[in-house]
């Protein structure tokens, strides 16, 4: 007789920025997901508990149905929701894996590529801190790497002054990498239309891979108007959820790149339709990672490895503490690659010793602040 895949126990458990979700089946089978809803992991943690109740006693084969019948109960919507069905999402996938015996990415269709290609995201700081970390990153065996080119200092500058030193900081970098580096820029959401389109087109002769939220997620008929003015591919989508928001960004918003979070876009089951809805507009997927912990960054790979048109993955270093604490072994990287495990499921298991003990991060309302005391774009 197969095992019972109803689901017996729903646990969660808060750790720094993420919620880790375990689901239990009544026949013991276990499997893990985890929520990147950093700004308030303790909301998450209500939403799962609230979710509870209609997932002890299910069935956790009917994965779609589950994620179909969390969303549409009450019509909400939001990143604190999307980070709790994606993490129960996630669970479920990895409980489909080990009941079929097979790994995540096997069930999404099998291998389109031997490895995911990482993004390193290097660390801020002085021009020549930046062009340092990025010189290492390349060392390392990264072929490619993502700057936070705005800093929070360039909202206390003149127009011309603060073009001039983006413009500055980024020859720099590549003039030290060479042209075998991808080069990904992150503006943060922290301009608006009007002078991000003059940055741009001085970044432009730099040969970006991509720039990413010149302007804040609030409107995709903004973005377009930014987009229809550069020369240099686009990218947007990290603070998105559905697919209903990525249609817009996908069909009007004029981006070349989707950047969807498996921890916040719905996990497995509602990613892998924002994948597809990209690829039938010959867009990559580069998807958002940061500050992913293990489960979210293995969930990446999994996907990574089965989505055609999956360009690179954003990557922050998963070897330090407390992210080797979290779960019994971390996605394995090689010369800037990243791989899944051929285990059943996601192939890993949390450490609840050391997440029952760890801290939850909280973030401050503090927004950077222009000259005359105004809040800043972010």
């Amino acid at each position: 007789m197969p095992e019972s895949m109803r689901i017996a126990q729903v646990e969660m458990f808060a750790s720094n920025s993420s919620v880790f979700v375990r689901l239990t089946t009544e026949s013991g089978m276990t499997g893990i997901g985890e929520s990147t809803a950093f700004a308030f992991p303790l909301a998450v943690v209500e939403v799962v508990k609230a979710l509870s109740g209609y997932l002890v006693g299910a069935d956790g084969m009917d994965v779609e149905a589950h994620w179909l019948r969390m969303y549409r109960a009450l019509g909400w919507r939001g990143i604190t929701l999307g980070g709790a069905i994606s993490a129960i999402d996630q669970a479920l996938w990895d409980l489909r894996g080990k009941r079929f015996e097979e790994p995540v990415w096997q069930l999404l269709g099998g291998r389109s590529r031997a490895g995911v290609r990482a993004m390193k995201v290097v660390s801020t700081g002085t021009t020549d801190e930046v062009v340092a970390a990025s010189l290492a990153a390349q060392n390392d065996g990264y072929t490619a790497i993502k700057v936070l080119l705005f800093q929070h200092e360039h909202h206390r500058m003149r127009h011309a002054e603060r073009v001039a030193d983006l413009v500055d900081r980024f020859a720099a970098i590549r003039d030290a990498v060479g042209n075998r580096m991808d080069i990904g820029i992150e503006l943060h959401r922290n301009m608006q239309p009007g002078n991000s389109i003059a940055l741009i087109a001085e970044l432009a002769p730099y040969r970006p891979l991509f720039v990413e939220d010149p302007i804040p997620p609030d409107s995709a008929l903004a973005f377009a108007e930014v987009s229809a003015k550069v020369s240099v591919p686009m990218a947007a989508g990290e603070r998105n959820t559905t697919i209903y928001e990525f249609r817009e960004y996908i069909e009007r918003a004029g981006i070349s790149f989707v950047r969807p979070d498996i921890g916040i876009a719905g996990g497995f089951t509602h990613m892998r339709k924002i994948c597809a809805m990209a690829e039938a507009h010959h867009m990559g997927v580069i998807p958002h990672c940061v500050p992913s912990g293990p489960v979210a960054t293995m969930a990446h790979v999994h996907l990574g490895i089965s989505t055609p048109n999956w360009e690179v993955q954003e990557h922050v270093e998963q070897n330090v503490e407390p992210v080797v604490s979290m779960v019994d072994r971390i996605t394995p990287l090689a010369d800037g690659y990243l791989y899944p495990f051929d285990a059943p499921g996601l192939g890993m298991a949390l450490n609840d010793a050391a997440l029952e003990d760890a801290p939850v991060s909280t973030f401050p309302v503090a927004p950077a602040l222009r000259e005359d005391g105004s809040v800043a774009y972010r």
